[in-house]
């Protein structure tokens, strides 16, 4: 029997990550929400894997979409990614107020972000109450020179360099 999703979220809190901004666009709307479950998957073809909730809309709008873009969050990003995690009151359209634009896929690139990859879906797999979605990068790119913006034990860091 697998262990309780409180102990699962205890020890995972151990675990420091850096965070993204997952963007979508389907049919015209444009979302996006805060992630951290990213990673690089292979160079050739260049790939990577974002999960996203099954019960989020999101996951609605990465299907029809067929793309998403990863905009890398800076230290000085943490009220970003607050306000895409839904946790900013009053504020019901994530990109109310900010800058965007797109590359290859159509997918919102973030002007604040630090780097971006714009990705098409490349494979899609059911993984327990989310979907691994496996892209390949289309375009990418730096944006700015920041240290990333860290998530450890609950709380947003920095590094020290």
């Amino acid at each position: 029997m697998p262990i309780s999703a409180d102990a699962y979220r205890q020890v995972m809190r151990r675990y420091a990550s850096g965070i993204t901004v997952v963007t979508l666009r389907a049919d015209g709307e444009v979302h996006g929400l805060t992630v951290s479950a990213f990673c690089s998957v292979s160079l050739t073809p260049p790939l990577v894997l974002v999960c996203i909730g099954t019960d989020l809309h999101s996951h609605e709008l990465i299907q029809r979409g067929g793309c998403f873009a990863v905009n890398f969050l800076g230290e000085g990003d943490a009220e970003l990614s607050e306000r895409f995690a839904g946790r900013v009151e009053g504020i019901t359209d994530r990109f109310t107020g900010l800058a965007f634009s797109t590359a290859a896929t159509g997918a919102p690139i973030l002007d604040r972000c630090t780097a971006y990859l714009d990705c098409s879906v490349y494979a899609a797999y059911p993984g327990g109450d989310h979907t691994i979605y496996v892209g390949q990068v289309e375009a990418a790119g730096v944006l700015r020179d920041e240290p990333p913006l860290i998530y450890w034990s609950g709380s947003y860091r920095r590094l020290n360099l």
